[in-house]
């Protein structure tokens, strides 16, 4: 329950409206709630503040916030724009619900409908006693330091917002968090994935588009309620159509599968028409490879961006191997799921062919590849050598169909003399998405 909560809340955090709405409401309310004051005692002890110094305030605040708040959506449109140009569109999610950004718009905009209501309030005469003036007052002062410490934080975000390297920061740390999160639980929670039994009933989506969460404990509970075994076929980042199984369902005396059962179980997986970062770690390696690749076409022309997201790709990696030495531990807490697991080559794909293919004439380009691959395969993790090696034999492959300067070809095997080493990986599966 926790968990589909966390996937609801980022994706509310997407929507620009919402927290901007929530600001205002609270507002409205702090305005009207001032004037409750003067039904207490303390409100009739304090201190009488002049009518007049919280109306120029509250004006100077109502023809001013409102246009801090169309500067504030003007820089975040166009650092939106920016960041699809720059990197790829897919970050874009991750742009738009950039906190300091949301929280200053939001704050730029409340203000606004504070000062407007307040002054309203304030001339119509709503606030008679000197209790309720002070706190309106101070109210009003606060306020105003709220935004002022908002658009000094804004001003230095807003700076960085959007542009390329910011970007990378934020998928990286995407990519990081899913990484994590899935390496704690390899399975989703549940066992070891299966071939689905004889007699087995498929459960197909009924939209197009990527599979964005699989709500494996509402599974179980459907599971248990009914004796079922659930085989979970398509995983988060996969593109379901209406004929594709997402997942097999198996009584356990073997009997019907009731509509029922099938209805919960198409529930528990969320389809929609983009993908997302939170249960798809290979969806953050795509969209990093995507900016490199962007960085190495034609019209860009910009190899040190793809070298850098590189070093990006190999501290995840790096992070993977170090988050799976307690894989085998992770608690099963659906039993009746049977989940598979990420494969390590399919990861290897996403991350580095696209790379490997638009910088094949570029040796800066594959010495840093190779270099790369070479980190990862000393990695105390057999399998990541073998996808480290079978990478680093297929990028040398393009480097000699596209490098035409010995001297550079000779640079690209001596850094591949890696690739080299040991036998290449067979039966390497084609990527589920």
């Amino acid at each position: 329950m926790l968990d589909y909560l966390n996937f609801i809340l980022k994706r509310v955090r997407e929507r620009l409206w919402v927290r901007p709405l929530f600001i205002c409401a609270l507002s409205i309310v702090s305005v009207f709630l001032a004037n409750t004051v003067e039904m207490s005692d303390f409100g009739r002890s304090l201190p009488k503040v002049p009518t007049d110094a919280t109306e120029a305030l509250l004006r100077v605040m109502a023809s001013s916030m409102l246009v801090m708040a169309t500067l504030a959506v003007t820089s975040m449109v166009s650092a939106y724009a920016s960041a699809s140009n720059s990197a790829t569109p897919r970050s874009f999610p991750l742009i738009i619900s950039d906190d300091v950004s949301q929280n200053a718009f939001s704050a730029f905009v409340g203000a606004f409908i504070y000062s407007v209501v307040a002054l309203v309030a304030l001339m119509n005469g709503l606030y008679e006693g000197a209790g309720s003036h002070f706190v309106l007052f101070s109210l009003t002062m606060a306020v105003l330091a709220a935004v002022i410490v908002t658009f000094v934080r804004w001003v230095d975000n807003i700076a960085r917002l959007g542009r390329l390297g910011h970007t990378i920061e934020k998928v990286e740390a995407a990519t990081a968090e899913a990484i994590r999160s899935r390496r704690s639980a390899p399975r989703l929670g549940g066992v070891a994935a299966f071939d689905p039994p004889e007699g087995s009933t498929a459960v197909c989506a009924t939209s197009i588009g990527y599979l964005q969460r699989v709500n494996v404990s509402a599974l179980q509970s459907a599971a248990a309620k009914s004796k079922l075994r659930i085989v979970v076929a398509a995983l988060p980042g996969t593109f379901c159509t209406p004929g594709r199984p997402v997942a097999w369902l198996r009584s356990d005396d073997s009997g019907s599968v009731s509509d029922g059962d099938i209805k919960a179980t198409r529930d528990a997986f969320t389809v929609h028409h983009v993908r997302v970062f939170d249960q798809d770690p290979r969806f953050g390696l795509v969209v990093l490879s995507e900016i490199a690749s962007r960085a190495l076409s034609p019209s860009v022309n910009d190899p040190g961006t793809a070298i850098g997201v590189t070093g990006t790709l190999v501290r995840l990696f790096a992070m993977w191997n170090e988050c799976g030495k307690d894989a085998d531990k992770a608690e099963v807490k659906c039993d009746r799921v049977a989940v598979p697991e990420l494969s390590l080559p399919d990861l290897f794909d996403d991350a580095f062919t696209g790379i490997a293919r638009d910088g094949a004439g570029m040796v800066e380009v594959v010495v840093r590849l190779l270099k790369a691959l070479e980190a990862l395969g000393e990695l105390d993790d057999a399998a990541m050598r073998e996808c480290a090696q079978e990478h680093a034999r297929l990028v040398l492959r393009r480097a000699e169909q596209c490098l035409t300067f010995p001297p550079d070809l000779a640079a690209a095997r001596e850094a591949g003399r890696f690739a080299s080493r040991g036998t290449a990986v067979t039966g390497r599966g084609a990527p589920e998405q």
